[in-house]
């Protein structure tokens, strides 16, 4: 016999009303709201957001601390205890290291180490956030994050202070793969040379509006106006001369120059490569005072909500970056040659790399 339903079947409607289906950013939605503050030791470096007005941003000019660095590292490896790569291709442990105390050689060599492991990792570390404003600008000046929350302290508007608590419960229906908690190289190492190739020909539209946008729906000041840029698919970073795919979920909004359809697919394809596949990423076990420093131009991140109920409070600053460059403007710039990371990476280990177009040999990305 067929069942026969014999309670009321809710309706489409009723059925969208029981689903939270607002898009959630939990590095640039404004906070759900946070539980007492009593008696909290942080309190005052909770994210809050200010009415204030800035200037629009403008490109700055930058230069890499990491073009005047040691290649051995050995200022900075020297004082460590111990020196830890995390996985083949992504992720380093420096123990012993006070990042207070680093000279302005161990400090280029940190960016050079950062730009080659796509994030560095410290535990223990005891600087304060003034101590951490100090070491960012030593790298370059800071950014301001225009619609995130920031220290209720004032003259910390370059701090972006990330919070949550009991009271920021996650549905755990809404779970997506961005919110695995871990930095994710962005190597073009995720296709054929063919499509490597075709990638390195695209440019694409970046924008910020969607997050202002959040921000103004939600009754929360916007304090500077949004930007759109339009940047290659393919960057070049300017120390290891080595190419990254450069896209980001929150921010690259479609591939100029191609149907939608077609710029729909790729991207969805690299944003599938980033969060997905496990050769690429790194995952870290946050205990109090661990500090993470990473590339931004080269990797991604994001966290994860399996702490709940517990507290996640963490400050970030953020050098800018110099304007992204294709290969195509390095090559012309530097005279040198675009790199490809996983030959890098090969050479290092003395393989000779697969060339493509022998027969039986097809050049694929790290275990892929």
């Amino acid at each position: 016999m067929v069942p026969i339903a014999t309670a009321r079947t809710a309706t489409v409607a009723e059925l969208k009303a029981q689903v939270n289906t607002e898009v959630v950013d939990p590095f640039y939605s404004p906070s759900a709201g946070t539980t007492d503050e009593d008696g909290y030791e942080y309190a005052d470096y909770k994210p809050h957001y200010p009415v204030l007005s800035w200037e629009p941003l403008v490109e700055q000019e930058v230069t890499d601390r990491g073009l005047s660095a040691d290649p051995e590292k050995k200022a900075l490896f020297s004082a460590a205890q111990k020196v830890k790569n995390l996985t083949p291709v992504i992720g380093t442990e420096v123990i012993g290291i006070d990042l207070r105390q680093l000279n302005p050689s161990q400090k280029d060599e940190l960016a050079l180490l950062v730009a080659e492991k796509g994030v560095v990792f410290f535990r223990d570390q005891e600087l304060n956030v003034h101590e951490q404003l100090e070491l960012g600008r030593y790298f370059g000046p800071l950014h301001k994050y225009p619609t995130s929350g920031v220290p209720k302290d004032p003259g910390l508007e370059e701090v972006h202070g990330v919070y949550s608590d009991a009271a920021n419960r996650r549905n755990p229906a809404a779970f997506a793969e961005f919110d695995l908690s871990h930095s994710d190289l962005r190597p073009l190492l995720i296709a054929e040379p063919g499509f490597q190739k075709y990638l390195e020909d695209l440019t694409a539209l970046h924008s910020a509006v969607s997050q202002a946008d959040r921000a103004r729906a939600k009754g929360l000041p916007v304090r500077r106006e949004p930007v759109e840029n339009v940047h290659p698919i393919v960057r070049v970073h300017p120390v290891t001369g080595w190419n990254s795919v450069y896209v980001n979920k929150g921010f690259t909004r479609r591939i100029i120059g191609v149907p939608k359809a077609e710029s729909d697919a790729i991207l969805q394809f690299l944003w599938r490569q980033l969060s997905e596949n496990p050769d690429f990423q790194v995952r870290f076990h946050w205990e109090p005072n661990s500090v993470a420093v990473w590339d931004n131009r080269v990797v991604t991140h994001s966290a994860t909500f399996d702490f709940w109920p517990q507290t996640r409070h963490a400050l970030r600053v953020t050098p800018h970056g110099e304007k992204p460059e294709c290969a195509a403007d390095y090559e012309l710039r530097t005279g040198k040659a675009a790199k490809d990371y996983q030959t890098e990476l090969w050479k290092k280990q003395g393989i000779e790399p697969p060339q493509p177009d022998t027969a039986n040999v097809r050049v694929r990305g790290y275990n892929y």
